[in-house]
């Protein structure tokens, strides 16, 4: 029988203002990751990072929202994407953080920018891009969910409405705020049956809105409204909303009575009918603070009071409140980064400002979602009367296209479409190990396609660019491994300083010796890895309880650039490096025999090894060392694959041994090797739905089996040795799919298999799975006796953004007949 896991999962936060939501009860944060939903614990003490994701959208997921209209009625989550649709999520246990889809509401024609509901009123809004508004009705009776179709809005004049709140005022009274590409805020309210009409426009703004959110100003039936929108002009503005019963009527106009006017001579006064009751709506407030856009403003009250707290792209959360005596709003907490390079013009820190800020319920600990996908988190120290930093989480925010592990298992390498190379690895303290990205070793501009480790302490990346970099490991990310993870390194060298990316650059640049930077100057210089973090925020004395936070991630753990690769006309697409470091083979995009060769490069002094290995006629795809060193297979898009043997009497040459035209029908995607005990025996996967095995040893490379797939296959690896005698391969396709194959030593026939579950696997495309190269993998797991388990440890990446580590378990394999 054969179990999975998820021991670790990365998946960055998509860049929508309104794309998370933090629910108050559960403390359960959930966010938009591609086309998923990340659930995240941020207070969770045992710091287990992304919890699952929810798989179910076609596009990347805009809006997010937590929705429970009773309290007996189940826990929901609402999710809102660019494929025109929203899914409820709904949650079964309170004990766990399982949801799956119940409803899915469509109709609108354009992609979903946002999401208000109203519990009491038991309503949901949605804005889209096609320019209307819609009010949902909610019902759940017997275990199911029935949403209804109350009103259709076409917005007057057109706009894309990219922010909505909500405030029940009374049964069957809602009004609802809109904003987006113009500058007002539009106000609507139930007249009657529910049926929203347009009351006031609210002026002011001169950029687009992209927030708004609405609170009680006191504890109170009788309270006022505070209405906050934050917008592009980089102002936030406050708009307080009344109940006035005093109205009476001569002929046709409106007279107040009881009203002092002389406060709001320089204000127009927007009233608002709703129901039965008349309302006030005036301008309170203009907060100035902020230098960039606004992009997410959120009330919290604490000790009955109001605060709010903005989230901009000058790379800050500000905490507003009203001082009462004086009659006005000032900011009187602000966190993040304060630095000469702001917004998207810098290539590090959180490269573009912060897209979303929430409060936890107790207004304790605040959230932040940056541009490069990662969240930080900041807790109140109460003794202490600061803000710390504590423990956030990161991953890629574009497709992940390659991974490689540390030649011992140390680590593990991910990069991608993001531009970004990361370093995930388990970090202990003591008693139980977390996975963690706890260095950024690569910041690019260009989209990285391929990656692979170097011998214990460097690793070659390839983008869409014609070279390839070769990056070296520092101290600080040394220590960082020894300190957190328990990785000794045993080599004796000198290691590199610290590294930056200069401004416009795309080499990470050595920096050896930095003096202490000036607060304007922190976006460009690195600091002494020698200094304590708690004193600048530098890599240095990293303990098992400083984990590197986004900051140090982004502008302290960058690798030093060594060598530059040339020799290919286009993009790199593939690359692989052997076991004992010595040869790196690379290839890259190509239409023509000519460009179509594989180019290996000596590391001794990183000449290349001319001439190049030429075999296909189309782009390499894939190409895999043995495990000793002495094969290098490649496959390519022109649906052949070719074995090169290494010269015995000149270790670096490698010679053509066999090549077979005709391998598969369509073009290969997926290569891996079987170990060395089980002789030249290796495995192709391709477009053409099959995987195959091939055996080196046997005449005219004889096929040895071939194992059909309900989709293309778009990688294979196998468990580096036999496991209870049997032959492990994973088999990865283009809908996320995998299968774990079981087979005989000799004939490679399957004796079993086991399909990965669905909550556990990817929905979309796999670009590369690989299984932990570390002996202890195969071998018990810690903790358990008397038992005849064994355990790998299988990393995968997709086209979602994510990567995931599944540890599988493998128990009693003679017994299995096949799940």
């Amino acid at each position: 029988m054969v179990s999975f896991e998820i021991e670790y999962i990365s998946a960055g936060g998509n860049r929508n203002p309104a794309a998370a939501d933090w629910d108050e009860e559960t403390g359960l944060l959930a966010y938009g990751s591609g086309r998923n939903i990340a659930l995240w614990r941020p207070l969770d003490t045992q710091h287990r990072g992304i919890l699952s994701l929810l798989c179910g959208h076609a596009d990347n997921v805009n809006v997010v929202t937590f929705f429970r209209p009773a309290s007996e009625w189940p826990r929901l989550i609402l999710s809102g994407s660019v494929d025109q649709t929203i899914r409820l999520w709904q949650n079964d246990l309170p004990s766990n953080d399982v949801f799956r889809t119940v409803n899915l509401l469509e109709g609108h024609t354009g992609s979903i920018n946002c999401i208000a509901v109203s519990p009491e009123s038991q309503c949901i809004v949605s804005g889209a891009a096609d320019a209307t508004i819609r009010l949902w009705l909610v019902h759940y009776a017997n275990s199911h969910w029935e949403v209804s179709l109350i009103q259709t809005i076409q917005t007057k004049p057109r706009f894309i409405p990219l922010a909505l709140a909500v405030a029940s005022l009374g049964s069957d009274s809602l009004l609802v705020a809109a904003a987006g590409t113009k500058g007002d805020i539009y106000i609507y309210a139930t007249a009657s049956a529910r049926i929203l009409s347009h009351q006031a426009t609210l002026s002011g703004h001169e950029g687009w809105i992209r927030s708004l959110a609405i609170t009680w100003e006191e504890a109170g039936a009788n309270s006022d409204f505070l209405l906050a929108s934050a917008s592009q002009d980089k102002y936030i503005r406050l708009w307080r909303l009344s109940e006035h019963s005093g109205f009476i009527k001569s002929g046709d106009e409106q007279l107040y009575e009881n009203i002092d006017f002389e406060s709001l001579l320089s204000n127009k006064t927007h009233t608002v009918d709703v129901g039965h009751r008349k309302y006030s709506i005036v301008f309170e407030a203009l907060l100035l603070g902020h230098d960039d856009w606004i992009y997410t403003v959120s009330w919290q009250r604490i000790a009955e009071k109001p605060r709010l707290l903005s989230a901009s792209a000058d790379n800050s959360l500000a905490m507003w409140d009203s001082d009462v005596a004086l009659g006005v709003w000032t900011c009187t907490t602000r966190l993040g980064e304060i630095s000469a390079q702001k917004g998207s013009t810098t290539a590090t820190g959180s490269m573009g400002g912060l897209w979303v800020g929430l409060w936890s319920r107790d207004g304790q600990s605040v959230v932040s979602l940056g541009k490069s996908g990662s969240w930080r988190l900041w807790n109140y120290d109460v003794d202490g009367q600061r803000w710390i930093e504590g423990n956030g989480i990161s991953g890629h925010t574009k497709s992940v296209m390659d991974l490689a592990w540390a030649k011992d298992g140390s680590y593990l390498l991910s990069t991608g479409s993001d531009q970004t190379t990361r370093l995930h690895a388990g970090c202990t303290d003591g008693q139980q190990t977390a996975w963690r990205e706890i260095a950024r070793p690569q910041i690019h501009g260009y989209d990285l396609n391929c990656v692979d480790t170097i011998g214990a302490f460097r690793f070659v990346s390839g983008a869409d660019e014609k070279l390839l970099r070769v990056f070296e490991e520092p101290r600080g990310t040394a220590e960082l491994l020894k300190r957190l993870c328990g990785v000794q390194n045993t080599l004796k060298r000198e290691f590199p300083g610290s590294a930056i990316i200069p401004v416009l650059g795309l080499s990470n640049k050595v920096v050896e010796e930095s003096p202490k930077c000036q607060p304007d100057q922190s976006a460009t210089m690195a600091e002494n890895t020698s200094l304590l973090l708690d004193d600048v925020g530098g890599l240095g004395e990293y303990t098992s309880r400083h984990l590197p936070t986004e900051d140090n991630l982004a502008r302290h753990t960058l690798w030093p650039e060594s060598e530059k690769l040339y020799g290919h006309g286009y993009e790199i697409s593939a690359v692989a490096a052997s076991h004992d470091g010595s040869v790196i083979a690379t290839a890259c995009k190509a239409s023509t025999l000519e460009h179509a060769v594989i180019r290996l490069f000596k590391t001794k002094d990183w000449r290349e090894i001319k001439p190049p290995l030429a075999a296909h006629s189309l782009t390499v795809t894939r190409l895999r060392f043995t495990g000793d060193d002495q094969y290098l297979l490649s496959t390519g898009r022109d649906r052949q694959w070719a074995v090169f043997e290494r010269d015995g009497a000149i270790p670096q040459v490698f010679k053509l041994k066999a090549k077979n035209s005709k391998a598969h029908s369509r073009m290969i995607l997926g290569a891996c090797w079987a170990p060395v005990t089980a002789e030249r025996i290796f495995v192709t996967g391709g477009r053409d739905r099959t995987c195959k095995i091939w055996d080196l040893q046997k005449p005219d490379n004889q096929l040895a089996n071939t194992i059909s797939e309900s989709a293309p296959v778009t990688a294979v690896d196998m468990v580096p040795r036999p496991v209870q005698g049997m032959l492990v391969l994973a088999v990865a396709t283009e809908t996320g799919d995998v299968v774990i194959y079981f087979l005989k030593p000799v004939s490679f026939m399957v004796e079993s298999k086991s399909h990965l579950e669905d909550h556990v696997r990817p929905f979309n495309s796999i670009t590369q799975a690989s299984w932990r190269p570390s002996l202890e993998d195969c071998g018990k797991r810690s903790g358990e006796q008397g038992s005849d388990a064994s355990y790998g440890r299988l990393a995968l990446c997709s086209e979602d953004c994510s990567l995931r580590l599944l540890l599988v378990s493998f128990n009693g394999l003679q017994d299995a007949n096949g799940t």
